[in-house]
């Protein structure tokens, strides 16, 4: 089959493009690839992981996150401390702000903003966090895992567009196994009277979805530790059936976020016949782009 260049017309819609790209080559073509993975992972009814590493709350990509989850698109999201706390900025009102990397850090610190590469967040934002949180923590008594109490946080949001808010109606978990590395971790450890968060409950519980009767994929944003708390899970089980990875690190580095999908079948974390591939590409361009080509397709 030969390469074929992209036929771009005014109406094209994006599920046309990207079958296009598929026909191309590099990185265009793993986009194509994963598009197509991904859709028939959820076409074939797999549970499907979603592991968020990086800024990507701050960098715009909540509506799609929730959106995956309220189309079914996802069952499960593995992420980091940080994207939850910043999705509780966003739902609270306060927002990111559209910055620039080309500034005086030190005048930044002055008026109280925090950079994060070309997003700036208040100070404030982070002070009506803890009000909300205090609020949260102080109420809870008992054990929870860290999905179970991401859940009490997203009964209480208002904002109908928080993924923590649909997480807590379609009871999807959340698994945050760094949610003490957050300042999120800080409010709990100051804020909690009878509340212990045990992420030993978030293990079990992972590892149980891991065990189903039935087609499992996982999609993987960045790596870190969502993608590797949900590989290892697998370890006990019999493997993903299909893989989307989206990073921009590459192997021979030797970390996590760059290690192959191949290297994971040597693991047993993904069936030796497991569909597979990796898009080396920034998530904040590919991961709408396959959003978008599965509402098309769904």
């Amino acid at each position: 089959m030969r390469v074929r260049s992209p036929e771009i017309h005014k109406e094209i819609k994006v599920s046309e493009l990207v079958e296009m790209l598929g026909n191309t080559a590099f990185n265009a073509r793993r986009l194509g690839e994963a598009a197509k993975i991904c859709e028939e992972m959820i076409k074939k009814g797999s549970f499907v992981f979603l592991t968020l590493a990086g800024a990507m709350i701050p960098a715009g990509m909540r509506k799609i996150i929730a959106g995956m989850m309220q189309n079914g698109f996802i069952s499960c999201l593995v992420t980091t401390g940080a994207n939850v706390v910043h999705e509780i900025v966003e739902s609270l009102g306060a927002g990111h702000e559209i910055g620039s990397c080309y500034v005086d850090d030190r005048v930044l610190a002055e008026e109280n903003i925090n950079r994060i590469y070309d997003v700036f967040v208040s100070q404030e934002a982070f002070e009506k966090v803890e009000e909300f949180l205090s609020d949260v923590i102080s109420e809870l008594e008992g054990f929870y895992a860290s999905y179970e109490f991401l859940w009490e946080v997203g009964k209480r949001l208002e904002d109908e567009n928080s993924f923590l808010r649909i997480a807590a109606e379609k009871e999807i978990p959340v698994f945050c196994p760094t949610l003490h590395d957050s300042i999120a971790g800080l409010h709990v450890m100051i804020y909690r009277k009878n509340l212990q968060i045990d992420f030993f409950r978030d293990v079990s519980r992972i590892v149980d979805l891991c065990f189903q009767k039935r087609k499992m994929g996982v999609i993987v944003v960045g790596g870190g530790v969502p993608k590797n708390f949900t590989f290892q899970a697998m370890l006990l089980a019999e493997g993903f059936d299909y893989a989307v990875q989206i990073t921009t690190d590459s192997p021979q580095w030797g970390g996590l976020s760059g290690a192959t999908l191949e290297e994971a079948k040597s693991w047993c974390k993904l069936k030796p016949d497991a569909k597979a591939v990796t898009v080396y590409c920034d998530a904040t361009i590919a991961l709408p782009v396959i959003y978008a080509y599965l509402l098309d397709r769904f």
